[in-house]
């Protein structure tokens, strides 16, 4: 059995509670005050980073039919398309990063992976075309890569891109919706480590870069923050409790890269700072939800707690009144000490089902010197039965151009949260493996030019399981898999048998047929071994050299 750790989810409004979103509270921006340039971004830095995160990956379309749906409406609201859909269904969607994983590395467990301030549902065919390219203004007089009335993708006016050969261009109504949600990201996490610096420099500050900068800046003041922003900012809130603060105060851009740099920043309305204890964070009556669990797996959220002037222990207490399953919900003390409330805290809350079905508990949160007589934060959890997931079928790859090319395999029969494909990359001898999660069964590759080949196989995903490896699927640019030397190894055909040669010894051979699938496992490759295989075409890959070679039966 495989034993999850997960981060917090907050679900206000979920599984049919009602939905209440807390205004900001009061002690929320104080630290800002006073503050300018750099000194302000990392102030910003420290109230938005340390955030409850939602449960996983796979329950975000539960999430975005609160932050991402038309009012008085059951329609997606999509900034990728005009294409209407409905839901409940997520068909013809993708859960997109709008800043890419990939600037980041790709890494699932860092918190910006599971982030609903830069996570929106967007159309598929869209989100493929965007890929990981940077914003920017596309240049109409060359060449356009991809359009469809909203999304724009292609090559970049001079100046913009960072180096990158495309650039995706949202439609006007929305460009400052993205741009608040990058100026959001480059503060939120300036301390991350980016693969891709298109936009972004390895610094706290400013650590966008100056082209993108200028770019964003007037996206952000031709398209002012919409109703839709600042609902939308509301909700995330109540699932986080952490804010954009580019949204609240469209004007804090301007303070830390804009016409106002050098300046005091000021929240006119903010009362001075007391000496009373405050609660900051968690809002009251909040939900954690842990969202759907397989059996057998229990599941660690980490709620955050934030606290401003706390004299006494903040005392916690799992209500074993409140339900019958409330036992289901641990916490592994019953206090936090004032100053790791002060300092902000998080508190470990385990979900571990004893039975299949829906569970709620709730934990009694009082003391550390506040008035009243404390608030709750409420537990909610699924659990259901192990999954049983088929193997897939890869097929091989269509639309194969110089820099391109369309992956599809079969659907899976049962239900599932998303497709894994595990794409390899082979470059001069070398070769790179990245995982991309797929709502539709297929993917469009557009940056294939910078492979010598490549391959793939494809999983289904569900509740955190995996089902068997599909075959693999291997693509080259002539339709032939090349033979890349970076360890010479070469293959002659003789009646019966195939003889191999190699100046040195190579390890973890992997012979596959013609449809990818995985038929020989050879440990050590000395020169001159032989090998007997069925009439026919198959592919050779070992560890010292990983492009295929083609092997040929007689």
């Amino acid at each position: 059995m495989k034993k999850f750790i997960a981060i917090l989810s907050i679900v206000a409004g979920m599984s049919g509670c009602m939905a209440t979103y807390a205004e900001i509270p009061q002690n929320y921006y104080t630290r800002l005050n006073g503050k300018s340039g750099a000194e302000l971004k990392q102030a910003a830095f420290e109230i938005i980073n340390p955030h409850n995160l939602i449960s996983s990956y796979q329950n975000l379309p539960q999430y975005f039919q609160k932050t991402d749906v038309y009012p008085m409406s059951r329609e997606w609201w999509d900034m990728y398309s005009n294409v209407q859909r409905y839901i409940p269904s997520f068909s013809g969607l993708n859960r997109e990063h709008s800043l890419p994983k990939s600037w980041w590395g790709g890494s699932t467990d860092v918190p910006a992976y599971i982030d609903l301030n830069h996570l929106y549902p967007a159309d598929g065919p869209a989100n493929q075309a965007k890929s990981n390219y940077p914003l920017g203004e596309v240049s109409r007089t060359s060449n356009i890569k991809f359009q469809n009335g909203v999304s724009t993708v292609g090559y970049p006016v001079s100046g913009q891109g960072g180096g990158a050969q495309y650039v995706y261009e949202p439609a006007d109504e929305y460009k400052g919706d993205f741009a608040r949600t990058y100026f959001y990201m480059a503060t939120c996490y300036q301390n991350l480590t980016w693969k891709y610096t298109w936009m972004l420099q390895q610094n706290d500050y400013p650590t966008l870069s100056t082209w993108a900068v200028n770019l964003l800046l007037k996206w952000h003041r031709e398209d002012p923050v919409s109703q839709k922003e600042t609902d939308r900012n509301d909700v995330v809130y109540g699932f986080q409790n952490n804010r954009n603060p580019f949204i609240d105060f469209p004007d804090l851009a301007e303070y830390i890269w804009g016409n106002k740099v050098g300046e005091t920043f000021n929240i006119g309305n903010l009362p001075s700072p007391g000496k009373d204890p405050v609660l900051i964070t968690p809002t009251p009556d909040i939900t954690l939800d842990f969202g759907q669990v397989a059996t057998g797996n229990p599941i660690t959220a980490l709620l955050y707690f934030k606290g401003e002037n706390l004299t006494k222990s903040l005392s916690l207490l799992i209500d074993r009144n409140y339900s019958e399953s409330s036992g289901m919900f641990t916490i592994p003390g019953r206090t936090i000490t004032a100053q790791n409330v002060n300092n902000g805290y998080y508190l470990q809350v385990t979900y571990t089902p004893t039975s299949l079905g829906e569970h709620s508990g709730r934990i009694l949160i009082y003391d550390g010197g506040l008035e009243g007589t404390g608030t709750y934060a409420y537990l909610r959890g699924e659990c259901l039965e192990v999954p049983t997931l088929s193997t897939l079928t890869a097929y091989p790859a269509s639309d194969i151009t110089s820099d391109t090319y369309t992956a599809t395999w079969s659907e899976a029969p049962e239900v599932i949260d998303y497709y894994v494909v595990t794409r390899t990359r082979y470059i001069g001898g070398n070769q790179q493996v990245e995982e991309i999660e797929c709502d539709e069964n297929l993917l469009e590759v557009s940056d294939f030019d910078s492979s010598d080949s490549e391959s793939y196989m494809v999983q289904s995903s569900r509740l955190g399981y995996r089902s068997d490896p599909s075959n693999v699927v291997f693509v080259s640019h002539s339709g032939i898999n090349d033979i890349r030397d970076n360890q010479p190894l070469t293959a002659a055909s003789y009646p019966g048998i195939i003889r191999l040669s190699c100046s040195s010894d190579h390890t973890n051979g992997r012979v596959y047929d013609a449809s990818g699938r995985l038929v020989m496992l050879i440990t050590t490759i000395t020169d001159g071994l032989e090998l007997t295989l069925p009439a026919g075409t198959y592919l050779l890959t070992t560890a010292e050299h990983p492009s295929p070679i083609k092997l040929i039966a007689r």
